[in-house]
């Protein structure tokens, strides 16, 4: 197995093994506080959702240019792993709590048991076949983006799903034999590892990709290596940093403007589960294009283009790893001023 293949199955089994652990969560927490038939038939339905989309957009994917391909893929792998990256920097140093998955699977359960009870289309617990449907396809679609996305462009699709269905396999058999949220799971630490290993293929494909594909990187795929031991040694950095900062006062700032009424209860209209399903389908998708900082999105289309359009070999292989690093650095200092 060569280097880029060893870090693809790593980045995969990583980034599926986390996706997997949420899904499971939602899905114990539907099954445990609610009903177990109903939340089986959300993950089956979810299942077969996620085929079809799949079966659908997948062959596309491969008949796409190969240099266009790297673009896009790269610019979304960048957005998507700067955004595990921010967050679990800001984790590291202290800036945000350390994700907890036995938490999250308390809270899942108590808002199921305080859900009404609705039996539709012959499912006899609505809520918790849509709580497991929702799960398993909101977190699939990310997984099944991962894989064929990282599988087409490296021409392994089939280490890519082995190294999906082996994450998937472990994560679910173990959630559901102990019937408990995956709380030993250093979910923490993976996902500050796989923030940089696909940061890093983001940087690698994406500049590649605006290059033009008669361009490689010095060192061809032996590079990926060096960039990922750049974004580890940044973000080491970046949490040492921010460590400081979080350790120093801040002052507490007060205001003489008055604080504006709450807004009393009932007053605020809640729309209907259509309009809330349309509505959180379409924050997922901004959220998975843009990102948690829009500036970090805009800071990666400026580099690809500038990479595309210049000739100079610094400018080329350096503009989007040095961008990657400024506009990350910027985003985090204009987090913890918050």
């Amino acid at each position: 197995m060569s280097s880029t293949s060893l870090a693809l199955f790593i980045s995969i089994f990583l980034a599926c093994a986390v996706e997997a652990v949420e899904a499971v969560t939602i899905v114990l927490a539907a099954g445990t506080a609610r009903d177990w038939k109903s939340a089986g038939r959300g993950v089956i339905a979810g299942l077969l959702t996620l085929a079809v989309i799949i079966g659908a957009f997948g062959p596309a994917i491969s008949h796409l240019p190969i240099s266009f391909l790297r673009v896009v893929v790269g610019g979304l792998l960048l957005v998507f792993g700067l955004t595990w990256l921010r967050k679990a920097i800001l984790r590291a140093s202290g800036f945000k709590a350390l994700h907890d998955e036995d938490k999250i699977f308390q809270e899942e359960l108590a808002a199921a048991r305080a859900a009404g009870h609705q039996s539709r289309f012959g499912v006899a617990d609505w809520y918790a076949f849509t709580l497991s449907f929702k799960g398993v396809l909101l977190e699939g679609l990310e997984v099944a983006f991962i894989v064929l996305t990282f599988g087409t462009i490296d021409h392994n699709v089939g280490l890519a799903s082995l190294a999906a269905l082996v994450a998937v396999l472990i994560v679910t058999a173990a959630g559901f034999a102990l019937r408990a949220p995956l709380s030993r799971v250093p979910e923490n630490t993976m996902k500050f590892v796989v923030g940089i290993l696909l940061t890093s293929f983001g940087i690698f494909w994406g500049a590649e990709g605006s290059a033009g594909s008669s361009k490689k990187w010095p060192g061809d795929n032996w590079a990926v290596l060096g960039i990922i031991a750049g974004v580890a040694v940044v973000a080491f950095i970046l949490i040492e940093v921010l460590k400081v900062a979080h350790r120093r006062p801040v002052p507490v700032k007060t205001s003489s403007a008055s604080v504006a009424p709450s807004v009393a209860k009932g007053e605020k209209k809640e729309p209907n589960n259509v309009v809330a399903g349309v509505i959180a389908f379409v924050e997922f998708w901004v959220d998975f294009i843009v990102g948690d900082d829009w500036r970090i999105a805009v800071g990666i289309v400026v580099s690809f283009v500038i990479t595309a359009y210049t000739s100079s070999a610094v400018l080329i292989w350096g503009t989007i790893p040095l961008f990657t690093a400024v506009f990350l650095s910027y985003s985090l200092a204009r987090a913890i001023k918050r």
